[in-house]
C-alpha cells in the first residue's frame, strides 16, 4: 500500500514538471473520429504509437493496416495517422508537450487501435500516464519495444508464436500484468529497481525468470524488461 501512495506523488509531482509550461487545456464536446491505412503491397512495415494520456487498447484483427477509433474532447490531444514508406506513425501532436491537463477530471482520450495479424510488423509503443491494454497476441511482430509511464497496463503475449521476438519493456512506474504463453518458451531478464515482482509458476534465477518451455519450444520469447516503482505480474496464460 505504501509503495501505491509513492507512485501516485511520484506520478503528480513528474504532471506538474511536465506541464508546468504548457497551455491550460479545455475540455469541449466529445468528439469521436474513425481512421484506417490500407496495407497495399507492404510485405513488412514499422508501427510506431506515441500515446500521451488517457485509455489505451491495441489488438489485432484488422483487415487493413490500420483501423482505429478515437474518442476526445481536448483539441490539442486530436490523433494524427501518417503511413509513409513503409512506416506507421498514430501520434499525439506534440506529444513531449502535452496541453496542461491538471485540475482537469473529466478529460476524455480513448484510442482503440486495430492492426493487420499477417504483415511483418516491428511495433514500438510509447504511452503515458493512464490505463492501457495491449493485445498483441496474433501479430506478425518481428520486434517489440515498450515503453509506459505511470498508470495500470496489461500487455498480452500469450498464444502460439511463429518465430522468435525480441521485446524490450521500460514500465517506469506502472502497474504491469504481462500474459505469457505456456507452451511457447519465456526467458524474462529483469532489471534491477524499487519494483515488486510476481510470477507464479515462473523459475527465477537471480533477475531472469523463465518458464518451463523455455529452451525445449522451437520458438521463444526473449523479454528485457526495465521497471521504477511499481507491480509487475507475470502469469502464464494456456
Amino acid at each position: 500500500m505504501k509503495t501505491k501512495y509513492l507512485l501516485m506523488t511520484i506520478v503528480l509531482i513528474a504532471a506538474m514538471l511536465l506541464t508546468s509550461c504548457s497551455p491550460q487545456a479545455r475540455v469541449g464536446a466529445l468528439r469521436s473520429e474513425s481512421k484506417s491505412v490500407e496495407l497495399g503491397d507492404a510485405k513488412s512495415v514499422r508501427a510506431e504509437i506515441n500515446f500521451g494520456a488517457g485509455d489505451l487498447e491495441l489488438s489485432g484483427g484488422a483487415d487493413k493496416l490500420l483501423e482505429a477509433d478515437f474518442n476526445y474532447n481536448v483539441a490539442a490531444l486530436k490523433p494524427e495517422v501518417e503511413y509513409t514508406d513503409g512506416t506507421l506513425v498514430v501520434r499525439q501532436p506534440e506529444t513531449n508537450g502535452m496541453p496542461d491537463l491538471r485540475d482537469i477530471t473529466d478529460f476524455r482520450n480513448e484510442w482503440k487501435l486495430r492492426l493487420n495479424d499477417t504483415v511483418s510488423m516491428d511495433l514500438k509503443v510509447d504511452a503515458g500516464a493512464g490505463s492501457g491494454t495491449l493485445q498483441l497476441a496474433g501479430l506478425s511482430l518481428t520486434g517489440l519495444d515498450v515503453k509506459l509511464g505511470a498508470g495500470t497496463y496489461t500487455l498480452d503475449l500469450s498464444g502460439d508464436w511463429a518465430r522468435n521476438l525480441d521485446v524490450t519493456i521500460d514500465a517506469g512506474a506502472a502497474f504491469l500484468t504481462v500474459r505469457l504463453p505456456r507452451e511457447v518458451g519465456v526467458r524474462v531478464n529483469v532489471g534491477e529497481g524499487p519494483h515488486t515482482i510476481d510470477a507464479t509458476g515462473l523459475t527465477k534465477d537471480g533477475g531472469v525468470y523463465t518458464n518451463a518451455a523455455y529452451g525445449v519450444s522451437d520458438v521463444s520469447l526473449h523479454i528485457d524488461l526495465q521497471a521504477g516503482i511499481g507491480t509487475i505480474t507475470l502469469v502464464e496464460i494456456e
